[in-house]
């Protein structure tokens, strides 16, 4: 019995460090941006640039505020440190209809890509949006966030001052 619980716990541990492992750069998957064009997320692991890539829905709030927030200061956070972000709306099929039309509205420069089975959302593990994950110049996902309060974006931006070295 006490061989079969150590076999257990090492199967279990051994599969928990493989899943942290298997997330460590972006999955190669395809999605659609949100005028249809297909968009490997692998290919944001490779641009050699700091990415942000971030989880929300039409439906979520708090997802809308953040992104919202960053908006105001994303065109500085580009040109100081060199970054993108990757705005991931996990809609399902019945509310696509209504993203272009909201983040046209909005006036968010983010490449907007579309998740609509959430295909992604379970790859990545995530439970809840808004999610935000980090991606160094080197295509390793350095640091996650899940939801949001009012001046995360400032937490986010200490992260990205620490990959570029910038005060």
């Amino acid at each position: 019995m006490k061989k079969l619980l150590s076999i257990s716990l090492f199967i279990l541990f051994g599969l928990s460090a493989f899943a942290q492992n298997d997330v460590q750069t972006m999955p190669d998957l395809s999605l659609k941006d949100v005028n249809g064009k297909p968009i490997n997320m692998a290919d944001y692991s490779k641009k050699g640039k700091i990415v942000i890539v971030s989880f929300w829905a039409t439906w979520c709030s708090p997802c809308k505020k953040e992104l919202n927030n960053i908006n105001e200061i994303y065109d500085e956070w580009k040109t100081k440190y060199n970054l993108e972000l990757v705005a991931v709306c996990t809609d399902n099929a019945r509310n696509v209809s209504k993203v272009k039309p909201y983040v046209d509205g909005q006036g968010w420069d983010y490449e907007i890509v579309m998740d609509v089975n959430q295909d992604l959302q379970r790859l990545m593990n995530i439970v809840q949006i808004p999610h935000t994950f980090l991606i160094d110049q080197n295509g390793h996902i350095v640091y996650q966030h899940s939801g949001y309060v009012e001046g995360d974006e400032f937490m986010l931006e200490e992260k990205i001052k620490a990959l570029t070295g910038k005060k």
